[in-house]
């Protein structure tokens, strides 16, 4: 089994990437649907509370989280505040069919989304720090694509360890 630690650039945050928290080819009709099934995911390891995916559901629609990048897969990273989570850790499930997503810098524009990095960090500057560095590691179009195409959940979190 899998399971990696992403620490932040200070080295002082460690946030759990495990195969548990990963899903394959989700079949999903819509961002809330995403959500819900990564946070039941989190929230059932522990690393969340009962709390945190109407946190998440509610951030979203005010704050948005579709990234667009070059090519044809873009990302989410959905998150909530620090309140809502136990322990850090990320979720993530790429998508079998894309499912929009409104962009974060433009909200009024819809992204249609193929994977979704549900954050549940425990610190403030945290979020911010892991934004940066996964804003900037899909930056490279051959990243996104080795996220996406990875056949297991062990192959999708060795293509993100590189973000370590």
């Amino acid at each position: 089994m899998a399971e990696s630690s992403a620490g932040s650039s200070t080295g002082t945050q460690k946030v759990t990437l495990s195969e548990r928290l990963v899903i394959m080819r989700m079949e999903a009709s819509s961002a809330e649907e995403v959500i819900r099934q990564l946070a039941a995911r989190l929230e059932a390891e522990g690393f969340v509370r009962p709390s945190f995916v109407e946190a998440v559901l509610e951030r979203e629609r005010a704050h948005p989280t579709g990234l667009p990048l070059a090519g044809d897969l873009h990302v989410a990273i959905p998150h909530a505040d620090v309140v809502h989570v136990i322990s850090p850790a990320l979720a993530i499930a790429t998508l079998a069919r894309p499912v929009i997503f409104r962009n974060m810098v433009n909200p009024e524009e819809m992204v249609p989304v193929s994977i979704v990095i549900l954050m549940a960090l425990d610190e403030p500057h945290s979020q911010i720090e892991m934004l940066q560095r996964l804003a900037a590691f899909f930056q490279e179009p051959q990243r996104v694509r080795q996220v996406y195409e990875a056949r297991t959940a062990e192959e999708l979190i060795q293509a993100l360890d590189l973000l370590s």
